[in-house]
This record gives C-alpha cells, structure tokens and sequence, in this order.
C-alpha cells in the first residue's frame, strides 16, 4: 500500500509539516493546483487551500473509493474499513 498526500505548499513547506508533525508519509508539492484540479480539491488555480478528499486507488490506477467529507477524527478507520 501506498499513501500520498498533496498539499499546495512548496516542497521546503512541506518538508518543515512533515518535520513538525512527524507525519509519516510523503507529500507531493503541487503550488499550481495541477493535481488539485483533476481530482477536484480545487475549483479553480487561485483556490487558497484543497479541499480534504481521499481516494483509495487500485493497483491499475481505477479510483476504487472516494472520500468527498472528511471526519478527521475517523477517517482513518473510514477508509481501512472501505479496503477491508
């Protein structure tokens, strides 16, 4: 299993999240909203933040699960339960 996180910071300002939180997974730069706006975390390119959303993606890159509504306090159970 692979888990990736986007963020529209820079590569330096994810690095410090990264270092602060100690969060354990990878996390793309993506400042131009490229990634953002295909999978519809942005509405437009000016958009300050993403909007929370996960996807569970299989192996040969078909999106098996998404998550529109993100409940920081069970989301991680939310989404091993939807792969069990």
């Amino acid at each position: 299993m692979v888990v990736l996180g986007v963020s529209f910071d820079s590569v330096e300002e994810n690095r410090a999240f990264a270092r602060k939180f100690d969060f354990p997974f990878q996390l793309l730069s993506d400042p131009e909203r490229r990634i953002g706006l295909d999978y519809h975390a942005a509405s437009d390119p000016d958009q300050g933040y993403a909007d929370r959303i996960t996807y569970v993606i299989g192996p040969d890159g078909t999106i098996l699960q998404a998550f529109n509504k993100v409940n920081v306090q069970t989301h991680a159970a939310d989404v091993l339960a939807s792969m069990a």
